[in-house]
């Protein structure tokens, strides 16, 4: 069967999947300062100190990250030997028993000391599952596709993330809508992890019934026979490149997204019901403009429109947040993510394809999963913790700018420095068109 027009039930499988996965890793994100107060109990000397539970969160949330290697390791590794179907549905198992975890989770004040060590183990699970899901659901996706409508394709991986945030964003406006801080406090907080349970079943149904792209299917054989080893030596100089486009993305996505909410009532002491409408607006803009900057990068060139992106991200950064700094309002908050959402968009559009271009067939999804994790972290992981460190140790409410900006200087380089280590791969069925290389 021709891959030229892949069906929606397997592309549905990618997004829908991996705006589940992500869905309950974001929600835990926004969810941090309610969090804090639920899971870590009062300095006995300052009852009302937000600033170190923030951290002891944000340090909880980033745990989850030791575990994303292992599991993109593994995971990528499964995915590349039996099959990408067979990896998603895997991971969404994991995620999904990780879901139900923190939803039945009990309260420090219920338990004690035992609160937070279950919640320590809830994330390392998550982040066990969520290490395999990137690898396998963009190798998906990128198999699936055309040879001219790659860069679209890949979009969707980084679309569902959006997809994810946006939900993540809206259940955090439910709950600050529909009940009091009283009823939040103690147990509409459920709601958003239980929200997502509501999902599991449709994606598992429609992952057990992908078809497993041509090329991979192809390269099977030889998968099998490639182990870690291999691809660390002789994808060695990819895996690097690949953790810099990476580092890229995860500042934007753990500190301009997850960590806005938090930065938003803590620093910048906006309404917390306010900030949630701020990150939805800018969710929302990122879900449209990422698949169409997806079309646009198949006839402009990925690494082109990479490039710009991440020069003009660079450029709009420092001012856009200085001018939000300066007597801090909705309104900036609001334009603010909306300005920084089309670089962002631009970016996320061509990630994806990019990635999965820096690796043959027969290892991509382990290639990816390794230079994935690793990055998101170093640098994502504890991303909120570093930044909330800064703030409370500099007193500049700039920090998340400078946070940001390194890491985009250092996914530029990476794009400067990038190339495809392959020709592009097509199924049999397609013939090569000169000069549609990706």
């Amino acid at each position: 069967m021709s891959n030229r027009n892949p069906p929606l039930r397997s592309i549905a499988a990618a997004i829908i999947g991996n705006a589940l996965e992500w869905y309950d890793f974001f929600v835990f994100a926004f969810m941090t300062p309610i969090l804090a107060k639920l899971f870590f109990p009062a300095h006995p000397d300052n009852p009302d100190d937000n600033i170190n539970r923030i951290l002891l969160t944000t340090a909880v949330f980033g745990v989850g990250f030791f575990m994303r290697p292992v599991g993109g390791i593994l995971l990528g590794l499964y995915s590349d030997r039996k099959g990408r179907k067979a990896a998603m549905v895997l991971v969404t198992s994991l995620m999904a028993l990780a879901m139900v975890f923190i939803t039945l989770a009990p309260t420090y004040e219920s338990v004690g000391i035992a609160a937070p060590l279950f919640i320590v183990l809830t994330r390392l699970l998550q982040g066990f599952a969520t290490g395999g899901e990137f690898g396998s659901s963009t190798a998906l996706l990128i198999e699936l596709a055309p040879p001219d409508k790659r860069g679209f394709y890949g979009s969707w991986q980084m679309t569902g993330q959006s997809v994810a945030l946006f939900l993540s964003a809206a259940a955090g406006v439910m709950i600050t809508d529909l009940f009091s801080i009283e009823q939040v406090m103690s147990w509409a907080w459920r709601l958003p992890f239980a929200l997502g349970l509501l999902i599991v079943p449709v994606a598992l149904y429609i992952r057990r019934h992908v078809q497993e792209p041509q090329a991979f299917v192809q390269q099977q054989d030889r998968s099998r026979n490639t182990g870690l080893v291999d691809v660390l030596k002789n994808h060695g100089r990819a895996i690097l490149v690949a953790m810099g486009l990476v580092i890229a993305a995860t500042v934007s996505v753990y500190i301009t997204f997850t960590y806005l909410v938090t930065y938003a009532t803590v620093t910048l002491q906006l309404p917390m019901h306010d900030a949630f409408m701020a990150q939805m607006a800018g969710c929302a803009l990122l879900m449209l403009a990422t698949p169409l900057f997806g079309l646009l990068s198949d006839r402009i060139g990925h690494r082109r429109l990479a490039l710009f992106a991440l020069a003009g991200y660079l450029l709009v950064l420092y001012p856009l947040y200085a001018w939000l700094t300066n007597g801090p309002t909705v309104q900036k908050l609001l334009l603010v993510q909306l300005g920084v959402c089309i670089f962002v968009a631009m970016f996320f559009s061509v990630f994806s394809s990019l990635m999965a271009d820096l690796f043959p067939t027969a290892v991509r999804s382990t290639g990816m999963s390794i230079g994935y994790n690793v990055a998101v972290m170093v640098f994502g992981g504890f991303a909120p913790f570093v930044v909330t460190w800064l703030i409370r140790t500099t007193g500049s409410p700039m920090a998340p700018a400078f946070y940001v900006m390194l890491g985009v200087a250092l996914g530029l380089i990476a794009t400067l420095f990038f190339k495809s280590s392959h020709p592009v791969e097509l199924p049999a069925a397609w013939p090569q068109t000169p000069g549609k290389a990706a």
